[in-house]
């Protein structure tokens, strides 16, 4: 009988879910609009009645051994997401775990934030095999940390550690969402370079196929592209990106002493915009002791379900620290 984990990745815009073998290969996945559902009891049965035809699907007898589950403010230690802009609609504290053990009564579930699960997938299936003590740092929408310490996420007290993309990099800068001022996810991040370009178009007359794209429509893939066309204000922002992500990783290190910072998610997908000026920062700001110590790597999950592999991972962890 085959095991699987089942893996469920939860985002404001959509749900992806699958079932992930032992060595990181997805046998069967699917997706939907998370806010196709108005209420939370309704969104999960949706959800389960998904994995049933899963795993139906599987031409051979399968064996489920636990649910990993990826969320924003996916809270390890309690099992519920808490606060979540994006999912307010349900409610400001979402049960998952005792509410899906309902469903499945057997079966562990697993909980934590989508950058702690791209960690653990980072270190079971990706690049950081092997590594004791490293950092994913996604950067998408926002900027969220996994940071993996002696094999171990580190969590805190609360469940909630490890904001990376809130601290303090520009006393009284850009307004964050999370209602501070000046938090490195306004810099570093998909909408910060956005902010970014935006700011750069106003205060300078270079010429940019940017200045025909509106504010709301703007993506960093289409900043990317124009960098690779070799657009003077795209690889400016970029440059300006790497600036606050460079010196923020170089402070990192010296809390964390990690062997390698993995960069994922879709700003990562810049290559080298992205890394260059962010490895030339970090160096420049790092502590003598740690300077060309620490790797500064792109994800190993790139082109892979990297969403659905973290969240199975976290149901394949607890599996092996139970055997």
């Amino acid at each position: 009988m085959k095991k699987l984990a089942v893996g469920i990745d939860i985002g404001g815009n959509n749900t992806v879910y699958g079932l992930v073998d032992i060595d990181g290969k997805i046998v069967a996945d699917s997706s939907f609009r998370t806010m196709k559902y108005q209420k939370f009891d309704l969104f999960l049965e949706a959800l389960v009645h998904g994995l049933q035809l899963l795993q139906e699907s599987v031409k051979e007898e399968t064996e489920l051994i636990g649910i990993g589950f990826g969320a924003p403010c996916g809270n390890y230690y309690t099992g519920n997401i808490e606060h979540a802009a994006n999912l307010k609609i349900w409610g400001e504290v979402l049960p998952v775990a005792e509410k899906l053990s309902v469903y499945y009564p057997n079966l562990p579930v697993v909980i934590t934030n989508d950058a702690n699960a791209a960690a653990i997938g980072e270190m079971l299936y990706g690049a950081a095999k092997g590594m004791k003590n490293f950092t994913v740092i996604t950067l998408g929408t926002g900027l969220g940390s996994g940071i993996v310490i002696n094999g171990e996420l580190l969590y805190g007290h609360d469940g909630f550690a490890g904001e990376f993309g809130h601290i303090i990099v520009s006393p009284n800068g850009r307004e964050c969402g999370c209602g501070r001022c000046g938090c490195l996810e306004t810099y570093a991040s998909g909408s910060g370079i956005v902010r970014t370009v935006y700011k750069l178009l106003a205060d300078h007359r270079d010429p940019s196929e940017l200045k025909a794209i509106s504010f709301n429509e703007l993506t960093g893939e289409m900043i990317t592209k124009a960098a690779e066309n070799g657009d003077p204000v795209a690889i400016e922002a970029f440059a300006h990106t790497g600036l606050y992500l460079g010196r923020a990783l170089a402070d990192l290190v010296a809390i964390t002493a990690p062997e390698a910072i993995f960069l994922f998610g879709g700003l990562a997908d810049a290559g080298k915009y992205i890394f260059e000026p962010t490895r030339e920062q970090m160096e420049a700001n790092m502590l003598s002791f740690w300077k060309g110590k620490v790797k500064l790597l792109p994800s190993g999950l790139e082109n892979k379900n990297a969403a659905v592999l973290g969240a199975a991972a976290l149901a394949w962890k607890k599996f092996n620290e139970q055997q």
